[in-house]
């Protein structure tokens, strides 16, 4: 494919052609703000914060959605965009909640973030503020379309990474807001909580309900792990506060899913600090199960495999493994049942 030159901010950029120009910019290390744009879901153009100024042509267009072309000049800064940023942040800042000091995305809302890195403050087009009830009937997600913005980076996440078209947009003008079909709650709805909504949502609107009041942004600590629940080997980052994980976040960066997940690797994990789950090994003594140490519960496992296989042969023996196990793990298993016990009765929890 040809390459094309283009001048942004005064620098020459060579990008190859069908780039938009905002990804040339950020090819060449220019930040241009956006909340509706994600490089995993297609090009919208709706929040129009990302409009630059190109010589020869008029208006100010968005940039995610302007395909750069040979000899384009573009200016990212200049005052007739700064000045169309500020007012696109003072009109969404007119109906928006102003709760920032409690809400959970404090500190990881770009909504926030850009108001701050332009000096917008509330009151310059006072408006009605929405009073939708807050969604918080299902386990593992709150909506809040108070601070929804309308970039509809989640109903394009719906429909174009997981094909589910579960939510759009309902109703018209100040009451437009984004619901399932008949604006009924996702916990009536055929959602099937992957999160891939809440992954996108560049506000507090979408939230993990499992992490409310659990913790600040900034006092996370995110740890990069694979998912245990399948062999497919998504990773994701576990929020960690204090030694204990509180939820689980997507990391675009992942090489297998990005920031896909399924319902149990991103709302799963409470299993973590379960009270009912099992710490030590348990053995059965006089009909009654009590806890043993790890030596005493190995040598019983291999002192009863090897009766078994003395008295009715190795083909008495099966073993069945787990996809919440490690590769490395499960041929261990396979292994030590073929070369060890002798038999080849080994099957997979996920052979179905």
């Amino acid at each position: 494919m040809a390459d094309v030159t283009l001048t942004i901010d005064g620098r020459l950029v060579t990008v190859p052609a069908g780039t938009t120009v905002l990804d040339a910019a950020r090819q060449a290390g220019i930040p241009i703000p956006t909340l509706c744009h994600d490089p995993m879901l297609s090009a919208w153009g709706g929040c129009r914060l990302c409009v630059v100024e190109i010589e020869k042509m008029r208006n100010l267009p968005a940039s995610c959605v302007t395909t750069a072309t040979e000899g384009m000049v573009v200016q990212t800064a200049s005052p007739a965009v700064v000045e169309a940023r500020k007012t696109i942040l003072e009109l969404l800042l007119a109906n928006h909640p102003e709760d920032c000091l409690t809400c959970h995305k404090n500190g990881d809302c770009r909504l926030q973030d850009y108001a701050y890195l332009y000096g917008v403050r509330g009151g310059a087009f006072p408006g009605d503020k929405h009073a939708f009830p807050i969604e918080d009937d299902n386990h593992f997600i709150v909506r809040d379309m108070n601070k929804c913005i309308l970039c509809g980076k989640c109903v394009r996440a719906c429909a174009e990474k997981q094909a589910r078209h579960i939510i759009d947009y309902t109703y018209r003008g100040f009451n437009t807001k984004v619901a399932p079909a008949m604006d009924l709650p996702l916990s009536q709805s055929d959602c099937t909580f992957c999160g891939s909504c809440v992954s996108v949502c560049p506000t507090g609107a979408l939230v993990e309900k499992a992490m409310l009041g659990k913790a600040r942004r900034w006092e996370v600590k995110k740890v990069r792990t694979t998912c245990p629940f399948c062999g497919v080997g998504c990773n994701f980052d576990l929020n960690v506060k204090d030694g204990r994980v509180i939820g689980v976040t997507s990391n675009p960066d992942s090489p297998v899913n990005g920031r896909d997940l399924c319902i149990k690797g991103r709302f799963g994990t409470d299993f973590i600090h379960s009270p009912d789950r099992l710490t030590t090994p348990l053995i059965k003594k006089n009909g009654e199960f009590v806890e043993a140490s790890w030596d005493e519960a190995l040598d019983l496992v291999a002192k009863k495999l090897g009766e078994v296989k003395a008295a009715y042969g190795s083909d008495a023996l099966a073993a069945l493994s787990s996809a919440r196990c490690t590769n490395e793990d499960n041929y261990l298993m396979q292994k030590f049942m073929r070369a060890v016990i002798g038999t080849n009765n080994v099957d997979h929890c996920a052979r179905t």
